[in-house]
């Protein structure tokens, strides 16, 4: 039976919270009259997490479960819970209780009566130490310049969503922090945020350490990448190619128009390959070249995919 709400939560090694956030969550969204089902993706724990969720599912009809038979990360989850969620409006939460269900009632009219396509949590007011929240900020400013996307939070994991959204999009890798770029992409634009409490830490330790930035930063060129030349890598290669090429076929000209007009007043000229200007040139069309080449046989997989001609139809009449 189709539900109001499906709450996707990733977990790695969480056994301490799982009981104290479900009760949680069925409190707010039993008050709101909410129908509801809570899917808990164990990415691979090694603590009674899962045991856990199996006496939660006995106890509780509503709640879920997926288990990794080892850790796969926190976008794998993302996706498994995607595919499986049911509900009308898709949430996200971690599983640490530092993401409050209070929010949800207020994110769930956002969705279904300002239709927005995403909301966003924003932790305004953040309970994390300096070395996290600095380069957090720096990251989100980073991913607004190059998304276009004017959040304030990418990396909450607090998010709600309109089902078509989490049908039509693919989490992998460690993508999990740009799924509004990913939803912009495939056509979702109406994206939104909501300030939303932070809660401090109860329990454990956190799963990320700073290296999440590093590989934050490199999936973001690559969304951006193929977002934009994912269907016309020739756009992006061949240009660049062209200009290498140019560059250095004026220098090469310009070379040698130097040695034929030191020729011509018989003026003594040094040779050709003795000016480094000669090997900045031939690097530049040999270079050149091989973008050219890189975008042709871009453009030739793109083509032999059988996902080139796979457009997202929102609507259609007959």
């Amino acid at each position: 039976m189709k539900k109001d709400i499906s709450i996707v939560i990733p977990l790695l090694d969480e056994e301490e919270s799982l009981s104290e956030l479900n009760d949680w969550i069925k409190k707010v969204l039993t008050e709101h009259k909410f129908s509801y089902e809570v899917l808990f993706i164990d990415d691979g724990s090694n603590d009674r997490s899962w045991s856990i969720i199996e006496e939660l599912n006995k106890q509780d009809c509503s709640v879920k479960g997926i288990k990794f038979r080892r850790n796969y990360g926190k976008s794998a989850a993302l996706n498994v819970g995607f595919e499986a969620a049911e509900g009308d409006v898709v949430f996200t939460m971690d599983a640490d209780l530092q993401d409050s269900p209070e929010e949800l009632p207020e994110m769930y009219k956002m969705i279904t009566e300002q239709n927005f396509h995403i909301v966003s949590g924003w932790k305004k007011k953040r309970y994390d130490p300096l070395s996290k929240t600095i380069p957090t900020k720096l990251f989100n400013w980073a991913t607004r310049k190059m998304t276009g996307i004017h959040l304030n939070d990418f990396n909450c994991g607090l998010k709600a969503y309109q089902s078509d959204v989490v049908k039509n999009i693919e989490v992998y890798g460690e993508m999990h922090r740009y799924i509004p770029a990913i939803a912009k992409w495939a056509g979702f634009t109406r994206i939104t945020e909501k300030v939303v409490s932070h809660q401090e830490r109860k329990y454990g330790v956190t799963k990320f350490g700073l290296e999440r930035f590093i590989n934050g930063f490199l999936d973001l060129l690559s969304i951006n990448f193929v977002g934009k030349f994912g269907k016309r890598p020739m756009h992006f290669f061949g240009t660049l190619g062209t200009i290498m090429f140019v560059i250095g076929f004026g220098m090469v000209v310009y070379v040698l128009g130097e040695k034929i007009v030191y020729l011509y007043e018989g003026i003594s000229a040094p040779l050709v390959a003795d000016k480094p200007h000669f090997y900045v040139a031939l690097t530049s069309m040999i270079i050149g070249v091989q973008m050219f080449l890189v975008g042709f046989l871009g453009e030739l997989i793109s083509r032999s995919s059988p996902n080139r001609n796979n457009y997202k139809i929102e609507k259609e009449l007959g």
